[in-house]
């Protein structure tokens, strides 16, 4: 079930949005032109959450609300509720369908997007930027975040670069950090502001994109040259990133 209501007097202007999926309902609600709050709630069956939602909505009807057809769900951000985590319900529509595998809301796996300590952080320092509504230049958001903020280094994927030369910046010494550690951190953050980007806002910038699929392949590399990997696909993980990504690309 969806349904966009308004309400609108001499006092205010508020929308009302409600969305269900399986037994989930987000409620979306706020001042007209703003991003608004979004809610959570789970039930214990999918009949009894439509039956909550259309609760709701004749609840609202009867204060006043109407059916606004001018609310416009690709032309909004996105923002997870920090009680409910990684949610299809708070992902913008553009991210729900091109990266619908499970692996875009698994906040525990290293290998996923927003899994690792440094992708979860990432994605938290990226929302909270654009909720501040700072000004923010997405393809060199993942190098200040690291530089800037974290200060830490920041080492950008390089097509370039030699096996050996991967193998010899892996072995290096980063402010008491291995490079391998560095290299993965990058490529990490790298891939959560990439995915986040298009989490949020539905887009993703044609830059950052490239250097994501740059950061796949070095994570590829390093999985074989410094840790074994002696698959001949990548990991599962890559490869449905990689796959996904690039039907993104083929279509924007």
């Amino acid at each position: 079930m969806i349904q966009a209501l308004h309400f609108k007097n001499e006092k205010s202007d508020k929308f009302w949005f409600v969305e269900t999926l399986d037994s989930e309902m987000m409620v979306n609600y706020g001042k007209t032109g703003t991003t608004g709050k979004y809610e959570i709630k789970e039930f214990d069956s999918s009949e009894d959450c439509e039956k909550e939602a259309l609760k709701l909505i004749n609840s609202k009807k009867k204060k006043g609300y109407e059916e606004f057809p001018e609310f416009d769900r690709n032309n909004r951000y996105y923002f997870d509720n920090e009680e409910c985590g990684l949610n299809p319900l708070t992902s913008h529509p553009t991210f729900r369908k091109y990266f619908s595998n499970e692996i875009y809301y698994d906040c525990g796996d290293e290998e996923a997007p927003f899994g690792s300590d440094e992708g979860n952080d990432a994605l938290y320092e990226l929302q909270e930027t654009i909720q501040k509504k700072k000004k923010i230049n997405f393809f060199d958001f993942p190098r200040v975040l690291i530089e800037k903020i974290w200060e830490m280094d920041y080492l950008t994927p390089d097509l370039k670069q030699t096996d050996e030369e991967l193998k010899t910046q892996a072995k290096l010494n980063f402010k008491g950090l291995p490079g391998e550690q560095i290299i993965l951190q990058s490529d990490q953050v790298i891939l959560a502001v990439t995915f986040g980007q298009v989490k949020i806002t539905g887009k993703i910038d044609k830059n950052l994109l490239e250097l994501a699929l740059k950061s796949l392949n070095r994570i590829d590399r390093l999985n074989r040259l410094i840790w074994n990997w002696n698959k001949k696909e990548p990991t599962y993980y890559i490869e449905t990133m990689r796959k996904d990504l690039q039907k993104y690309k083929e279509d924007f």
